[in-house]
């Protein structure tokens, strides 16, 4: 297996695994191998580090140069522990933003790679062992002013995500509001709309009524006035009384006139006085007759 041969590869601290024609970093063999601070894995036909690669964080120098790595995990920084690295001859174009928590590494190559111009002129030729170091810092210096622009940006956009948050929110609340608002208006007009219609069908109610009453009194008025006045019911039974009295008296005088005229009792005292009197009322009736005539043909004349 590969884990003994690594063994048998590891010389105190330092493990060669450079022209081995690897294609791919045994990492699962290397985790077990922490004693490995120094790695050299050159003149290899590694096109990519894998992600896990980074969980190594015991590597304190690490040699890569002469492979064909296109680019570096984006969580490189986690090898804190790195002071020197070797990436000469490799297909970089830039380096991870991570890269700036790498504050231990003190020795940098990054030549003969197809940089970015600004990242190539930041980390300059590595011609010797000064050069390297100036690498180090200058590269990890601009790493960190890329990370803090980044970081920047980030928090400029979080803050603009916020802002908008919080206007989307201020939008809702006052659109809730304006509807809140809305059905409140519509509320109150089709309560008022309900109080006219009320209003209008009480008006109309008692109208109707008013009218009503008007047309049931001109009604009763002429079967009123075409009736004659009737006296009051007390009234009426007192004349009757009356009259009964004096068609009584009337009576009793006829019998009585009947009588002294008709019968023996003419020669009686009262008999007499009442025959008397009858003459004297019929002579007084003939005379005033007389005296009609007389004025009517007077009048006439």
């Amino acid at each position: 297996g590969k884990g003994p041969s690594l063994k048998d590869k590891l010389d105190g601290n330092e493990l060669d695994l450079s022209l081995c024609d690897l294609n791919e970093v045994p990492v699962r063999e290397l985790a077990a191998l922490p004693k490995a601070t120094v790695l050299d894995l050159s003149c290899n036909n590694l096109i990519s580090l894998p992600s896990d690669f980074c969980s190594l964080m015991h590597l304190v120098k690490l040699d890569l140069s002469k492979n064909r790595l296109q680019q570096l995990p984006l969580d490189f920084g986690r090898l804190v522990n790195l002071q020197h690295l070797d990436l000469l001859n490799n297909r970089l174009v830039t380096l991870p933003v991570s890269f700036a928590q790498l504050k231990n590494l003190k020795w940098l190559d990054l030549k003969d790679n197809p940089l970015d111009p600004v990242l190539a002129k930041v980390a300059g030729d590595c011609l010797d062992e000064k050069q390297c170091k100036q690498a180090a810092v200058k590269v990890l210096q601009h790493m960190k002013a890329i990370q803090s622009e980044q970081d920047r940006q980030r928090q400029r956009k979080l803050q603009a995500e916020r802002e908008m948050e919080k206007k989307r929110e201020a939008e809702q609340r006052a659109k809730e509001a304006q509807e809140r608002e809305l059905r409140k208006r519509e509320k109150a007009e089709e309560k008022e709309r309900r109080r006219r219609e009320y209003d209008a069908q009480k008006a109309a109610k008692q109208e109707m009524e008013k009218k009503t009453k008007k047309e049931n009194v001109q009604t009763r008025k002429p079967a009123s006035s075409s009736r004659p006045p009737q006296p009051p019911r007390h009234k009426r039974s007192w004349s009757r009384s009356v009259l009964r009295v004096l068609l009584f008296v009337l009576l009793c005088v006829l019998c009585t006139l009947a009588a002294c005229k008709l019968t023996e009792l003419q020669h009686q005292p009262l008999c007499v006085s009442v025959n008397t009197l009858y003459e004297d009322v019929l002579a007084a009736l003939q005379n005033h007759k007389t005296l009609q005539n007389l004025l009517q043909q007077n009048s006439q004349q």
